[in-house]
């Protein structure tokens, strides 16, 4: 019996679940590189498995569709994919919640700026991208 007292319990979800934003690392460097992977996938540059640990799967689903319509049109257009001279030229981030991060980046490419918008949320240690939307 004192062999068991002197277990601690712990809650699997301190673990596994939804952590809180000052238990997660800094989620700017993320932010940065997620947006730059994944203008790059959908230029062709880059394979969208590269990402996948730090996306969820309706996030890898819906990436993936808009993938082969990019790829398609660079094909009709017979346009080799380039990986893309990208400036990222602004980051605003803002947390709704515990755990959360909203997080809206501005993109400067030789043709045009765009903007993608990032949904980022603490799960098992990490953050990991639950919406992603390229502007």
């Amino acid at each position: 019996m004192a062999n068991a007292q002197r277990h601690e319990r712990f809650d699997a979800d301190d673990f596994f679940g939804v952590q809180r934003t000052a238990d997660l690392p800094d989620p700017e460097p993320l932010i940065t590189n997620l947006t730059r992977c994944v203008i790059e996938i959908l230029a062709g540059a880059r394979e969208l498995e590269q990402i996948a640990r730090w996306i969820s799967d309706d996030v890898y689903t819906r990436l993936s569709r808009r993938v082969s319509f990019a790829a398609r049109s660079r094909s009709l257009k017979r346009t080799p994919a380039q990986r893309p001279r990208i400036t990222i030229l602004s980051i605003r981030t803002f947390e709704p919640d515990a755990g959360v991060i909203e997080a809206t980046v501005v993109v400067q490419m030789p043709q045009r700026v765009r903007a993608v918008a990032l949904r980022l949320e603490g799960l098992d240690s990490r953050w990991r991208a639950t919406s992603i939307s390229v502007l």
